[in-house]
């Protein structure tokens, strides 16, 4: 037999999904088996798999040692603890996320990732153990490309990423992207509107001016910075998130990202130092339209000071 106490992280989830995370050997067929035959109970009675967990519950298991899963060392241990921090709370986690790391683990690397640093991060400050959490663990709440770096959300409880995850579904969240392309865009400022579709086997972006079946309307919003003519420092502020968005923008007005390979020519940039896409999220704000949790956040400009392509406007290296 074993038993799960109902924590703050792990209330408000149905029954099933909480078992899935909590007991991951036990297969869903026997789950199901096993609340029917009354061998999982909650509060000592049987539950249906949508019954929403409080805080305090106890859902005992009367199953066997063989679907609790002996406890290795975590994997995120064998990832550096060292993150970048914006910023941070009881509740949150603004982290600079460096060009070339992946955020999460994908079939190539399976541990040195953001969120393994993150996770080592906190469990060396003590705020994340995971044999204390059935269920829950820090989580990104956004993702940005391996090759574009830049400030990434990190819920530290469960209330939280709730909220995050709404906050940005509900377009509550302006992000502000910085980047450096080669032209100077006409006019100087203004919101463009195209049609977005993916191409999947070539991973890329195909822009169109005019609406097709399987395409998506795109709107990228910017704002010229600075610039010598040949090159720009803009600000970009996405009102759609489509696929490689800003870099098949922008590359689509005549104006592609230093650096970028995929939606332009980088031989010149890149012998000078630029090995990637000169494109950062360096700025977030939010704006929770309702009174929550995290509501102290409203109205605050979060920002990444130090953007290596951007020191001092223009990199000399390019006006050289």
């Amino acid at each position: 037999m074993r038993e799960f106490v109902i924590n703050e992280n792990d209330a408000g989830q149905r029954l099933d999904k909480f078992l899935q995370k909590a007991v991951r050997a036990l297969p869903k067929s026997l789950m199901y088996k096993y609340l029917r035959l009354k061998r999982i109970k909650v509060n000592g009675k049987r539950s249906e798999i949508s019954t929403r967990l409080q805080p305090g519950d106890r859902v005992t298991l009367y199953i066997g040692d063989e679907f609790f899963e002996a406890q290795e060392r975590p994997a995120f241990l064998q990832a550096s603890g060292q993150v970048k921090v914006v910023y941070e709370d009881e509740n949150i986690l603004l982290c600079d996320k460096p060009q070339g790391l992946i955020v999460h683990e994908d079939e190539g690397e399976t541990v040195d990732t953001l969120i393994n640093r993150v996770q080592h991060y906190l469990y060396d400050k003590g705020e994340y153990d995971p044999d204390a959490e059935a269920s829950f663990a820090p989580a990104l709440c956004n993702r940005i490309d391996r090759n574009t770096g830049g400030i990434v959300i990190v819920a530290k409880n469960a209330p939280a990423l709730r909220l995050l995850n709404d906050c940005i579904k509900n377009r509550e969240l302006h992000k502000y992207y910085l980047c450096l392309v080669k032209g100077c865009p006409r006019p100087r400022e203004a919101t463009l509107t195209h049609y977005h579709m993916k191409d999947e086997k070539e991973n890329r972006a195909v822009i169109f001016d005019k609406p097709r079946p399987g395409a998506r309307t795109m709107i990228t919003r910017y704002r010229v910075l600075t610039t010598n003519g040949k090159y720009s420092l803009v600000e970009v502020d996405l009102k759609t998130g489509r696929t490689h968005q800003i870099r098949a923008h922008m590359a689509y007005i005549g104006c592609p990202l230093v650096g970028d390979g995929k939606y332009g020519k980088n031989q010149k940039e890149k012998a000078l130092g630029f090995d990637c896409q000169a494109l950062y999220s360096y700025k977030l704000v939010f704006d929770f339209r309702e009174e929550c949790l995290l509501s102290y956040l409203n109205g605050r400009v979060f920002q990444v000071e130090d953007v290596w392509f951007a020191r001092d406007g223009i990199p000399a290296a390019l006006t050289e």
